[in-house]
């Protein structure tokens, strides 16, 4: 059952947050590419009190965008967290994105990676998977390595980037943390519709919208880099993933717990009854207390 204070952020976020499915794909890529033109893409450093005297915050040039790092001040960093944001492809970085980092980071003693990705429609995943991979591939060779994360899309985006690892013979990373990953563009799971009705959140027509802006192009929605619940699953680092019930994203997360198995990937999964998308890194919410407990644990 979930808390109270779940049902009540639950009900608060689709309002605050002004959701509901588009009027048409047309019109909901005119609307988002007018937010870019007037989006800030500075790190919400305001969300987390005193973050610029805890923490060094510098840039990193990568191809055609940017990587912010946050060293801590008062501790010798023993690893990195490589934080990569969620968002439908098409937002940036959030400050509850910023917040759940510092606070993994302070129980981990890690520094933080988080890289400013090209956001759909503008750009697709073609504009920026090589510079990711090969990114946190250099960090991932730093002493006491990476842990590989993400929420949402990013969460998918950091499966598809362990996978390239891989593939390319890099470093693995030492972890993989998932929350709610979507990691099936294709929209291949016949659960999915059922659980459009149980999303207040997350909707149908903006997840296919969504997809289709990120792929580029049909032929690419099941390419590994941009579903990679469908590609090899074999030899990649050992995971973690947690997603609630009340999410269009779980026939997706389903599907890929079910073929981590068939490949014999190490991925533990954590399934919670009627919790709302991506309530690990939620603030205030007794079921993502635990869920970070869950992940510092993982991770140590």
């Amino acid at each position: 059952m979930p808390s109270r204070r779940h049902q009540l952020v639950a009900a608060a976020i689709p309002r605050l947050r002004r959701s509901r499915d588009l009027d048409s794909e047309p019109a909901e890529r005119a609307r988002v590419e007018a937010w870019h033109r007037t989006l800030d893409r500075s790190l919400p450093t305001r969300a987390v009190r005193g973050l610029d005297r805890r923490y060094a915050v510098r840039v990193e040039e990568l191809d055609g965008f940017v990587a912010h790092v946050l060293t801590p001040r008062d501790v010798e960093p023993v690893r990195t967290i490589y934080y990569v944001h969620g968002g439908g492809y098409m937002a940036g970085i959030d400050a509850f994105h910023v917040r759940y980092a510092v606070r993994l980071a302070r129980a981990l003693r890690a520094r933080i990676v988080m890289p400013d990705y090209p956001l759909a429609p503008e750009h697709t995943w073609r504009d920026s998977h090589d510079a990711l991979v090969e990114h946190a591939a250099r960090w991932a060779d730093e002493p006491g390595g990476i842990v590989l994360a993400g929420d949402s899309a990013g969460g998918g985006l950091a499966l598809a980037i362990a996978q390239s690892m891989r593939d390319r013979g890099h470093t693995p990373a030492t972890h993989l943390v998932l929350h709610a990953p979507w990691v099936d563009l294709t929209t291949s799971t016949p659960e999915t519709a059922a659980f459009a009705e149980r999303d207040t959140w997350l909707f149908l027509g903006k997840l296919h919208a969504y997809a289709g802006w990120w792929a580029g192009s049909p032929d690419d929605l099941g390419r590994p880099e941009v579903s990679p619940a469908l590609a090899d699953l074999s030899g990649l680092p050992p995971a973690l993933m947690l997603y609630g019930t009340r999410d269009l994203l779980a026939p997706g997360c389903r599907l890929l717990a079910t073929r981590a198995a068939e490949a014999g990937w190490d991925l533990t999964w954590v399934e919670e009854p009627d919790l709302i998308h991506v309530y690990g890194i939620l603030p205030l919410v007794p079921e993502a207390r635990r869920a970070f407990r869950q992940v510092v644990e993982f991770c140590s």
